[in-house]
């Protein structure tokens, strides 16, 4: 029997390294491969609409970098950091703007073959860690299968709607592929997955285009979430719960953790319950107190926030930290309210339509559209493009190529 290999076999391998390396939790290694991948992949050409996304991001890293000048004491190590970090994103624009222009032929096939390579892996990890490890409440599971992966929620809908991207698959094969991806993203047991899954879909359903039956959608919707979370505090799940009690805890206090103003942290339940209402409130204290030219311009790459006592962050415990868990205050920190200002262009970006009589371009668009309105939640809550472990960048940047051979 012969083995027939893909022409562009390296390129699909290339793009699977490269959304397989950031689940591994290793920043280093992630910049390595994706470093590598687009050394070797790099295009002779980019498209004005990739450049358009990708143009905020420097703007902000090069207003970071000037700034910094200004405050000679930062640390080396933070600053180069910091510009690798704030690079991450417009590293994976292009990373997957260069692997789709080598794989037109199979691109959506290659995105649903690797979230469910992706999938696969992470359920063979769930079962050990259940299995070997006796891990049996929510927290032990998501310490050892992973805390999220938005990957895979884009690959679930698009084999939800398999027809609209051409890929017309089986009811055997569609019920398989269902099965295994959304298991997996399910088992991940993130509300910001879940969150994102709901608005996805209902982009591609496109009830994001304002009619009557777009409102009753979402009034309903919206009526139904009231209606569950107050059923979920009449169940008071309690903090120190198990099991699924205590995901009912971590939806409790879903509304209110990003936002609140007021902390005590010397109530450990109430400072670790709003650890990220925390981060916001140092951020904004700290940049402003210094008067209005780092309020606007921030305090640049290599700049610290300082959480006043030590903190227990993965694996370590840390008192100052560079790195925040919301997208828009990083960018506060770094850049001030002139890099928020054009910060926000990169959420508005994935709601310009590209005009089109084409299906797939039609739901490209509609994907971008739910894409647009995800990130308003993912950056104030998971820090957005700029999340450490995030493969989001490599597939919009594959999506604005391929939409572009097309348009």
């Amino acid at each position: 029997m012969k083995i027939a290999i893909p022409h562009n076999f390296r390129y699909q391998l290339l793009f699977l390294l490269s959304i397989a390396a950031p689940y591994l939790d290793n920043f280093e290694l992630t910049i390595s491969v994706w470093s590598f991948a687009f050394l070797v992949s790099v295009s002779r050409s980019y498209s004005l609409s990739l450049i358009k996304l990708i143009v905020p991001f420097l703007a902000v890293l090069t207003i970071a970098i000037f700034v910094s000048f200004f405050y000679i004491d930062y640390q080396k190590y933070f600053i180069i950091r910091d510009i690798v970090y704030l690079c991450k994103p417009i590293i994976g624009f292009l990373l997957g703007y260069q692997l789709c222009k080598r794989n037109y032929e199979n691109a959506f096939r290659l995105i649903v073959n690797t979230g469910v390579f992706i999938a696969v892996c992470h359920i063979i990890i769930l079962f050990f860690a259940i299995i070997v490890f006796k891990a049996s409440t929510v927290a032990d599971i998501r310490l050892y299968a992973g805390y999220f992966s938005d990957y895979e929620i884009y690959v679930f809908v698009i084999i939800l709607f398999h027809k609209k991207f051409q890929l017309n698959y089986s009811p055997k094969k569609f019920l398989i592929l269902a099965v295994i991806v959304g298991f997996s993203a399910l088992m991940y047991l993130a509300r910001t997955n879940f969150i994102q899954f709901i608005i996805l879909f209902l982009a591609l359903k496109g009830y994001f285009v304002l009619n009557k039956k777009s409102v009753t959608i979402f009034l309903s919707i919206i009526t139904t979430s009231v209606i569950g979370y107050f059923i979920v505090l009449s169940l008071n799940p309690r903090r120190d719960a198990e099991g699924f009690e205590g995901f009912l805890y971590k939806i409790k206090v879903a509304p209110l953790e990003p936002f609140k103003t007021k902390i005590n942290r010397e109530d450990y339940k109430d400072f670790n319950d709003n650890y990220r209402s925390y981060e916001n409130i140092m951020t904004i204290r700290q940049v402003t107190r210094d008067g209005w030219v780092p309020t606007v311009f921030g305090k640049g790459i290599g700049s610290q926030i300082d959480l006043k006592q030590e903190v227990g962050l993965g694996d370590m415990k840390l008192r100052f930290i560079s790195i925040l868990h919301n997208g828009f205050m990083i960018v506060f920190l770094k850049s001030g309210l002139l890099g928020i200002f054009i910060f926000l262009s990169t959420i508005f970006y994935f709601f310009v339509r590209v005009r089109s009589d084409n299906e797939i371009i039609h739901y490209i668009n509609l994907l971008f559209i739910g894409t647009g309105f995800f990130m308003i939640i993912s950056n104030w809550v998971f820090l957005g493009f700029y999340n450490l472990t995030e493969t989001k960048t490599i597939l919009i940047g594959f999506l604005i190529a391929y939409r572009e051979k097309f348009k």
